[in-house]
């Protein structure tokens, strides 16, 4: 596993995360995802740490309510969220755009058909 650092925009929250890979990155085409742009790595629960901001997060959740999207109140910007894999253990889904000193449009990237799912 790799170590990464990333946040958001204006710098309140940050957070570190080892992560098996970056690629691919997954591109979800769900109502929530395709506006935003996100691409993303899911990493197990265990190996994120929030380093700063737990107080400048707000927290938005829709359709099942399962996925936790965690946003800075301060400059709107959602780095991660917190959700279940398939098998039911606890995952961060990490926004491949707010990791420092990674260039997600050189990696590779796959569609998940969130809109259908």
């Amino acid at each position: 596993m790799t170590q990464y650092t990333g946040g958001c925009q204006c710098g309140a929250v940050r957070y570190r995360v080892e992560l098996d890979r970056l690629e691919p990155a997954i591109a979800c085409n769900c109502s929530r995802c395709q506006k935003l742009g996100s691409l993303l790595a899911f990493a197990p629960r265990e190996t994120f740490s929030l380093e700063r901001g737990e107080d400048d997060l707000t927290e938005y959740t829709f359709n099942t309510g399962t996925i936790r999207h965690m946003f800075c109140a301060i400059c709107g910007i959602e780095s991660f969220a917190y959700g279940r894999m398939p098998d039911g253990t606890p995952m961060a889904a990490i926004n491949l755009n707010c990791l420092d000193g990674v260039d997600p449009r050189a990696l590779q990237t796959t569609l998940y058909d969130g809109r259908s799912a």
